[in-house]
């Protein structure tokens, strides 16, 4: 079982910048892929960023140039920088760990609330 837990959301305005954080409760990033989802009232979730083992990221257009997705493996943490906050980013973000091989769950964390309001 690993456990996921989101942090960093808040109220920023347009333009501004939030840092989210996603605490791994064990060591998984060797085999999953660890994304960053995001889900709008009355919109379907999407994917916003991910990191796989050997690092390599992709990004939703709609973030690419703002958004920087990292890990740190001593701490078992994957983080979300944004940047250049628009109120389109509004959303609760989820945490996800897809794993890289058959027959291991897929994991979620509970969301953090990002607001983008003037």
């Amino acid at each position: 079982q690993v456990q996921l837990v989101e942090s960093g959301g808040g109220l920023v305005q347009p333009g501004g910048s939030l840092r989210l954080s996603c605490a791994t409760s064990r060591s998984v990033f060797s085999i999953y892929t660890m994304g960053w989802y995001r889900q709008a009232p009355g919109k379907q979730r999407e994917l916003v960023a991910r990191i796989t083992s050997d690092d390599n990221t992709n990004y939703a257009d709609s973030v690419k140039g703002r958004f920087t997705i990292s890990r740190d493996n001593a701490k078992n943490t994957v983080y979300l920088q944004m940047n250049s906050l628009k109120l389109e980013d509004t959303a609760v973000y989820y945490c996800n760990a897809l794993p890289r091989v058959g027959g291991l769950p897929m994991y979620w964390g509970q969301g953090t609330q990002v607001t983008v309001s003037s």
